[in-house]
């Protein structure tokens, strides 16, 4: 990390991070800070991993909210899992979890409720592809995509990691605060082959789980398959599939889309992902 050309100015000390110059470093060589940002939530030093988890995580959600769409439709008020951008905390259903934080425990986020407006709206799952070395901008990439899945449905979303195994990070209808989601994406390391059908259907068994009338599958990855199975049959199984492809290495992820009717986007960086999102829901709305 040392030979990154921003990290002597954002940790001038061991153990330290000076978010003055990592804001700066945003405006200047966001994808960059991102990607140091999130190499940082696995530094040995605790102290400085856990800024960079602080850190990271705030700067990936207020990224992640750009170009989000407002739900169309009549909504109603209704009570909800405690998120920053889903409402106003509920005093009574969340009486437990404060009264203890006044005898000195942490509140945990999780038990926290919100009132907020429910709209008709789409229920997500975002497909993570971890397979050989990940680290830097492509885990940021990651984390902010998570962000961004985040905050357009924090009740209805899902979130699937996948190498050689596939692994839930976040359950269709199981509660989670984003901020938790978004640092178990940021702890994900690569793991060598790709096991792209299994993905695809996890993910339609997540979406299973769902009550809403339209349900997407994000899948970010190359989609070079090393791992048996049929993932265009398990794609075709899809109610919508939009597929998220590295611009520097997306010709089999082009192809594999043109083959199951998914829809198609490129991404460079992190910073970029909210709105090729933003741009790949509104085209297949």
């Amino acid at each position: 990390m040392s030979r990154n050309d921003n990290f002597e100015q954002i940790s001038p000390e061991v153990g330290e991070l000076d978010e003055y110059a990592v804001d700066e470093a945003m405006q200047n060589s966001p994808d960059e800070m991102l990607g140091l940002l999130a190499d940082l939530t696995g530094a040995t030093d605790p102290k400085l991993r856990e800024l960079a988890k602080r850190l990271a995580g705030r700067l990936m959600l207020d990224l992640g909210a750009r170009g989000r769409a407002r739900p169309r439709g009549i909504g109603k008020m209704v009570e909800q899992a405690y998120s920053p951008e889903a409402g106003d905390i509920d005093i009574d259903a969340s009486l437990e979890a404060i009264s203890e934080s006044r005898r000195g425990h942490a509140i945990d986020p999780d038990r926290l409720r919100v009132r907020g407006w429910r709209k008709p709206g789409t229920a997500f799952c975002l497909l993570l592809d971890r397979s050989g070395s990940m680290g830097g901008q492509p885990l940021a990439t990651n984390a902010v995509a998570t962000a961004s899945i985040a905050s357009r449905n924090p009740e209805d979303y899902s979130v699937i990691a996948f190498g050689k195994d596939v692994v839930v990070t976040k359950s269709q209808d199981v509660p989670k605060s984003s901020e938790r989601v978004i640092n178990d994406v940021l702890t994900l390391r690569g793991h060598g082959t790709t096991d792209l059908a299994g993905a695809l259907l996890a993910a339609r068994q997540q979406l299973s789980r769902s009550r809403a009338g339209r349900r997407i599958t994000i899948l970010l990855s190359d989609c070079r398959a090393t791992v048996e199975g049929d993932a265009e049959m398990a794609a075709y199984g899809m109610e919508e599939l939009i597929v998220i492809a590295p611009r520097d290495d997306h010709d089999e992820a082009c192809a594999f889309a043109n083959r199951v009717g998914a829809r198609f986007a490129l991404v460079g960086g992190p910073s970029e992902i909210p709105e090729v999102i933003a741009f790949a829901l509104e085209a297949s709305a």
